[in-house]
């Protein structure tokens, strides 16, 4: 048996949620098709699809009685043929299991497209989470077109942030999809505001330490004056670096991932998108992913007032805390540039596989970024992914 090419693989509740005319999915035993455009032009009348928008079709197919249908309409339907369902048998593993990173297999194809085998030991498999199987599926171009029909979330080709706020969806479906990761155009950023705005969106690499480093370097030399000695200064920077990792961690987990807390609504929702959700939409968009200086000032400001209420008694202590954690922010930023876009030695080609994880695998856990220290800690540490059976062979 040869590899197929990948399939999307459905559950069942997902595809019960096309049922309108904006949206109409049905399907035939594990296979699901997407038959928005045919209703007005059914012969029976729309209504007559709209009324099994979501539901198995496969016995009123067959009703003679209802309505014969000739193979002309089994080719339109094939036509529309996106992708499988899930089979009870897989749902129910994924649910019993205390690892969202269960997999879902995905169909093989021989002579043809075959149905999901209910033994559920195909070749290839998705993560439920995120619909991916790799971290190579990161860099997979994805069709415009096809995704916006199939899924009817965004369209990569218009501007995102307004698809979002007229957008209607439930916290629920954005959710879903906004962590389905996409990839526009070789990597390129698919349009945000579309409009003047757009340039305050995009940041390369290289803007962060040449911004940032001197004020650093600026703040750390004055406040050597009033630490009493360099090496006293030293010692509050290098705490102030080491409180960064635990912020990190903390801004990741509870402020990004603010997931399950946000509140169903079109603003939170998209603040969400535009703070961190972007990001694990099109995570391999150079541009957007180290922090626009603008964000990163509406950031900071908070924790120099932290660093300098928690250290009130000496503003130099202080203000060399906040200068060894902005450092470290320098340094997170830089890192999460290059695990997502450069090859990397040693201890950063473990964490580029760690970090590159959480976006294909499993994004409520993994939120260290430059160290996985505080998810070891926290019991956020990411689980190994399943290996997969060999490809068998024919």
């Amino acid at each position: 048996m040869s590899p197929s090419r990948t399939l999307p693989t459905l559950l069942l509740s997902e595809v019960a949620a096309h049922n309108t005319a904006k949206s109409c999915y049905v399907t035939i035993g594990t296979r699901v098709f997407d038959v928005t455009d045919f209703i007005e032009s059914h012969p029976g009348g729309g209504d007559l699809v709209l009324e099994y928008g979501g539901m198995d079709v496969t016995e009123i197919l067959k009703d003679e009685v209802s309505h014969f249908h000739s193979e002309a309409a089994y080719e339109v339907l094939e036509d529309s043929f996106i992708g499988f369902v899930a089979t009870e048998k897989v749902i129910d593993a994924a649910v019993k299991s205390t690892h969202p990173d269960e997999i879902i297999p995905l169909p093989s194809t021989q002579n043809g497209i075959k149905e999901l085998k209910e033994n559920c030991d195909a070749e290839e498999g998705v993560f439920l989470a995120t619909g991916l199987a790799t971290a190579d599926d990161l860099s997979k171009e994805t069709d415009v077109v096809t995704d916006y029909k199939q899924h009817k979330f965004l369209d990569l080709s218009k501007p995102l942030l307004m698809q979002v706020w007229f957008g209607g969806f439930s916290k629920e479906f954005y959710l879903e999809q906004v962590h389905r990761p996409r990839h526009y155009k070789g990597g390129e950023s698919a349009p945000l505001f579309g409009n003047f705005l757009e340039p305050l969106s995009k940041t390369p690499w290289w803007v962060i330490p040449i911004l940032w480093l001197p004020c650093v370097a600026y703040g750390t030399y004055i406040a050597g004056e009033g630490c009493g000695s360099r090496y006293v200064e030293a010692c509050y920077w290098v705490l102030g670096l080491f409180l960064w990792t635990f912020f990190e961690y903390l801004l990741h987990r509870f402020l990004f991932h603010l997931d399950k807390f946000l509140p169903d609504n079109r603003v939170a929702l998209t603040l969400h998108f535009v703070l961190h959700g972007v990001h694990h939409y099109l995570p391999m968009d150079r541009l957007r992913l180290v922090m626009p200086p603008t964000m990163f000032l509406i950031l900071a400001i908070p924790f120099w007032k932290l660093a300098h209420t928690l250290f009130y008694w000496n503003w130099s202590v202080a203000t060399a805390v906040f200068c060894g954690g902005i450092f470290g922010y320098i340094c997170y930023d830089l890192t999460h540039y290059f695990l997502h876009h450069k090859t990397l030695p040693g201890y950063y080609k473990g964490l580029k596989k760690y970090h590159l994880q959480h976006h294909f695998m499993d994004y409520e856990n993994g939120f260290g970024v430059t160290s996985r220290f505080w998810d070891t800690i926290f019991g956020t540490e990411l689980t190994p992914p399943p290996v997969k059976a060999p490809l068998k062979t024919a």
